[in-house]
């Protein structure tokens, strides 16, 4: 009997530690509705897994990891998700609705049902242009009252792993910094309003020759700053399409600067052929003093400068912005 006792003692020790040993990978698994692609992509820098997604929107997988935050993309939709070895990961999503629907179930769910939290959050305290026309005063106490929330929401949810909150934190932390450095470059480029506009000289003409800012002087110039790789840049081409079409006629100029290097000279000469660009279409022949002088370090940055030289808006409305023809109607342009 005592033997009995012993050897039945022995298996539940054994039982025991095997269910204490924590599973190397993660279960990642669910159901889209309206899928956009066949496939899922795991990544953070660089994709680290696909998963492939059935006729059905049904899908399941093993990866491994280590902790952290990463993106899974469906083809069209991105969300962040955090990952950790043993999470057991079940999603539900229509992809129509995608940040509305978006739920997690299982090991794990609570860090990242908390991310799809945050994501709605976000786009309803932060308007980026709200943002940066705001006094410093009203900057600095909005950016305070976004924390508190954010902050808010991350300590109403339970059961978060420690390696989570930290990352969370940091990068509410970053997130401030960011914008505060972008609000005071903001700040910066309306001090330039109404000073003498920097200059660029002898670039590129793709009708021929070359142009100087000089050359434009007796009407509004409008510029844009962009680059063949630019996406956001060639996201704003229909719209400016329109914008010229409007104003054609008028007092102003659109001028549109490639600050491309020389290795793509051929793709911006091509891309003004295929996209069919109008205005003028100059190449800064990798001379970067008038958009330094601009502070330009993100693009595209559109550029207003009166008829006599001097500089309107250093941060203009983008074509898809109704505030540019509101601008411009002011200026009775």
């Amino acid at each position: 009997m005592k033997k009995l006792i012993y050897l039945v003692a022995i298996a539940l020790v054994i039982v025991s530690c095997k269910q204490e040993v924590p599973k190397d990978y993660l279960t990642f698994s669910g159901t889209i509705t309206n899928q956009n692609s066949d496939s899922l992509i795991i990544a953070q820098r660089n994709i680290i897994k696909t998963i492939k997604v059935d006729a059905n929107g049904v899908f399941s997988d093993t990866l491994k990891v280590e902790p952290g935050n990463y993106i899974f993309f469906d083809g069209k939709e991105r969300a962040s998700i955090f990952l950790k070895n043993g999470y057991d990961l079940k999603i539900s999503l229509d992809a129509k609705q995608f940040d509305e629907t978006l739920k997690y179930e299982g090991v794990g769910s609570e860090a990242n049902n908390y991310l799809a939290k945050k994501r709605t959050l976000q786009e309803k305290l932060i308007d980026y242009e709200a943002l940066m026309n705001m006094s410093k005063t009203d900057f600095d106490n909005k950016m305070a009252s976004n924390s508190k929330e954010f902050k808010t929401l991350l300590m109403s949810v339970k059961n978060l792993d420690s390696i989570f909150i930290d990352s969370q934190e940091k990068d509410l932390e970053g997130l401030n910094k960011q914008f505060t450095s972008m609000f005071d470059e903001k700040q910066k480029l309306i001090a330039l309003t109404g000073q003498v506009s920097p200059e660029f000289s002898d670039y590129e003409n793709n009708a021929g020759g070359n142009t100087s800012l000089d050359d434009l002087k007796g009407k509004y110039v409008y510029i844009d700053m962009w680059a063949t790789w630019c996406g956001p840049c060639k996201a704003e081409i229909p719209h400016l399409k329109k914008v010229e079409k409007a104003y054609h006629g008028k007092n102003i100029e659109f001028v549109s600067i490639s600050i491309d290097r020389k290795n793509a000279y051929d793709a911006w000469k091509k891309m003004i052929v295929d996209e069919e660009l109008g205005g003028i279409q100059l190449w800064a022949k990798e001379d970067n003093a008038f958009a330094d002088d601009y502070l330009v370090t993100g693009i595209p940055r559109f550029i207003l400068v009166s008829p006599e030289g001097k500089i309107v808006n250093a941060d203009a409305p983008r074509p898809s912005s109704e505030k540019l023809t509101e601008l411009f109607n002011a200026l009775n342009i």
